[in-house]
């Protein structure tokens, strides 16, 4: 490792954004590099878009308004590598940048946090959620709900149930684990029930395409599992041309070398959804995603996707 970025004079630095969320997940990554390769990683927090607009993901940007400034401070230089959740990357390449690694994967599923079961809330309960990949599932499963958008960190909209503003809120179970507020949850959805986002419990590692001996010391954290699991989840959305907010719910799990991904597009009044499932083998995840998105979009997947209420 001849780069300077590497060389043991000084700690990687490593972006992320300021949330406690964000800065635990990123502190668990520098202290798991830091035992894999020995050397020593520092936090530099970020502020991004996402983290300032009080307005819904979909109205600012959708994708990307949570990963756009951390990837300009690895562009210039002001921090080696970035930690995002996976879900909130774009599709799209970002010249110069490349995904470095993909940890292994936490619970992809989405937890409902309040007093009580899905089942067991009553008619017309208010639920809280900023995913319109959630409102369809939701109204699906119910259609007596009132589902509310909110935006806000995971603690925040805990709180809303807490003062009596909601009944529920519907939040990424890997999140609130990482944060140390499983308590919340009264129940955890099946895939079966509701698909999550494409990404969604996974971390990426992002840094410039021209480091490669930092790609390389990176590489000691990529598990080839979940990196094919989400390479066939995010192709779906990729192809359908999706994103935060498009009802769109995936989700891939390798079983005895085989890999399996069930894909959902819902219309946003949870009245219809497409849902189709294909499997093959990990080292062709990206073509059964594609494969898998031509089908939806044969059965209709672009109208469902373009409706609103």
């Amino acid at each position: 490792m001849t780069n300077a970025g590497t060389g043991a004079g000084r700690p990687l630095r490593l972006g992320t954004r300021k949330s406690l969320m964000a800065m635990t997940q990123s502190q668990g990554v520098a202290d798991a590099l830091t035992q894999r390769t020995g050397h020593a990683v520092e936090l530099v927090g970020v502020t991004t878009q996402g983290d300032v607009s009080k307005a819904l993901l979909a109205q600012i940007g959708g994708t990307g308004v949570f990963v756009n400034e951390l990837r300009d401070r690895l562009l210039s230089g002001e921090v080696d590598f970035a930690v995002h959740s996976l879900k909130d990357l774009p599709t799209t390449e970002t010249p110069g940048i490349v995904l470095a690694a993909t940890p292994a994967r936490d619970d992809p599923r989405d937890a409902l946090c309040g007093p009580a079961k899905l089942a067991d809330l009553p008619h017309g309960a208010r639920v809280g959620t900023g995913s319109p990949r959630r409102v369809a599932q939701l109204r699906a499963l119910r259609h007596d709900l009132e589902v509310v958008p909110i935006r806000g960190n995971a603690p925040t909209r805990l709180g809303k149930v807490t003062d009596g503003e909601l009944d529920a809120v519907v939040l990424a179970h890997a999140g609130l684990r990482r944060i140390g507020r499983l308590d919340s949850v009264a129940e955890v959805f099946d895939p079966d029930q509701m698909l999550p986002a494409p990404g969604q419990g996974s971390l990426a590692l992002e840094c410039r395409a021209d480091r490669t001996d930092l790609i390389e010391l990176l590489g000691a954290l990529d598990d080839p599992m979940t990196r094919a699991s989400v390479t066939a989840e995010r192709t779906v959305l990729a192809v359908l041309e999706g994103g935060c907010s498009a009802p769109v719910g995936t989700y891939a799990a390798e079983v005895d070398e085989t890999l399996h991904l069930t894909a959902t597009v819902a219309a946003f009044d949870g009245t219809r959804q497409i849902r189709m499932s294909a499997s093959g083998h990990p080292d062709t995840a990206e073509q059964i995603g594609r494969d898998l998105a031509d089908r939806l979009l044969a059965q209709g997947a672009d109208q469902l996707m373009g409706e609103r209420d």
